[in-house]
């Protein structure tokens, strides 16, 4: 963001905690669903899935030798998994945020893995506004707002107070996807912008 001449300002709608599950044995890969369920992984020799180029670059970082991106989305990550992997080879292990990667799972039992999920970490709503975000509003300066989740989007909508609700008139808001767009469509903004894919990189491409 910086390279493109803003300045970023990070102000947290969600609080995420960590688990660190056990492994299944005879494991051939991990899939990972977000950036933040590599926190909780033991780090292990085995290939690792990500989701998008984001997350793999933080596997990369936390020390994760062999990683493959699948650029985009959920679905994308089953498709990469089929072509990376083989249901002869051992367990693929999905790690996912809690009441997450439901119908990953299912996609990949049909494509005749086996898998074992686990929830590396939960993320709740804050249940108040933050004060980056407050300042931030309360000057002159902001271009734009950056939802990176539908659970982001809807805690901004619940907490933002009233009396700086007007200031979004002169805010861009870009949704990574469809529900983080819908979620902030009750706000006054001067645009909502939706990425036309789920990552990074195409809500960057918003500016």
């Amino acid at each position: 963001m910086a390279a493109r001449g803003f300045t970023p300002i990070s102000a947290p709608f969600i609080a995420v905690r960590h688990f660190s599950p056990g492994l299944p044995e005879n494991l051939q890969a991990i899939l990972v669903t977000s950036g933040n369920a590599l926190a909780g992984l033991k780090l292990i020799d085995a290939p690792l899935l990500a989701v998008g180029d984001a997350t793999a670059d933080k596997a990369r970082e936390a020390g994760f030798r062999v990683v493959h991106s699948a650029g985009r989305d959920a679905a994308a990550l089953v498709a990469l998994a089929g072509r990376v992997a083989r249901p002869d080879r051992g367990t693929l292990l999905l790690a996912c945020g809690a009441r997450q990667g439901f119908a990953v799972a299912a996609a990949l039992r049909k494509l005749g893995f086996s898998v074992a999920r686990r929830v590396t970490y939960a993320a709740e709503p804050v249940r108040r506004f933050p004060t980056e975000a407050k300042v931030a509003l309360q000057g002159d300066a902001l271009h734009a707002a950056l939802f990176l989740s539908a659970e982001t989007a809807a805690a901004f909508v619940r907490t933002l107070p009233e009396t700086l609700a007007p200031r979004l008139a002169q805010v861009l808001a870009l949704a990574i996807g469809k529900n983080a767009s819908d979620a902030l469509e009750p706000l006054q903004w001067r645009e909502v912008r939706l990425a036309h894919a789920p990552n990074l990189d195409s809500v960057l491409a918003l500016l």
